[in-house]
């Protein structure tokens, strides 16, 4: 199933990315194509009035980046593209945590996940430690002391 995606509504809600980074599209459009390649799956991702002053879309992967130019909206050229699918919007999932992109989804019978969802699902799998692990040694006396004092003061 492949995802239609509200890029600045999702980068809104990303911890590590920010409306306000120069880069912010360009990270975005790097991390979903990571994040489809190993899904498997593509997106089709639009952004309202880039700040990269791009007109033509951006292929990476399997990520193809729209940017609208004004007067239309990112969420307009998501409705429109859902039309455009007709029947096969069923087979989309799009990500927008704005209600009228959600209402019109839902309405095209495409499956829908809030940005927030799916920032989730964006954000890498911790680490797993095996518990045999041990804390590595003090490289000297010096940190030995230090840490004791540490601890010292701590009482």
């Amino acid at each position: 199933m492949p995802f239609l995606i509200d890029g600045h509504n999702l980068i809104a809600s990303l911890p590590d990315i920010q409306l306000r980074d120069p880069d912010d599209e360009a990270r975005l459009i790097e991390r979903l194509s990571e994040f489809c390649a190993h899904v498997g799956k593509e997106a089709t991702v639009y952004f309202d009035r880039s700040a990269l002053g791009l007109q033509e879309p951006v292929r990476l992967g399997s990520v193809t980046a729209r940017f609208v130019s004004e007067p239309q909206t990112a969420d307009q050229a998501i409705a429109s593209h859902l039309r455009y699918l007709g029947g096969e919007a069923s087979n989309w999932t799009v990500v927008s945590s704005d209600h009228a992109v959600q209402r019109a989804a839902k309405h095209a019978g495409a499956r829908v996940l809030s940005s927030r969802e799916f920032s989730h699902l964006l954000q890498p799998a911790p680490q797993k430690t095996e518990k045999s692990e041990k804390p590595s040694a003090p490289d000297s006396e010096e940190e030995i002391a230090a840490w004791e004092q540490f601890f010292r003061k701590k009482r």
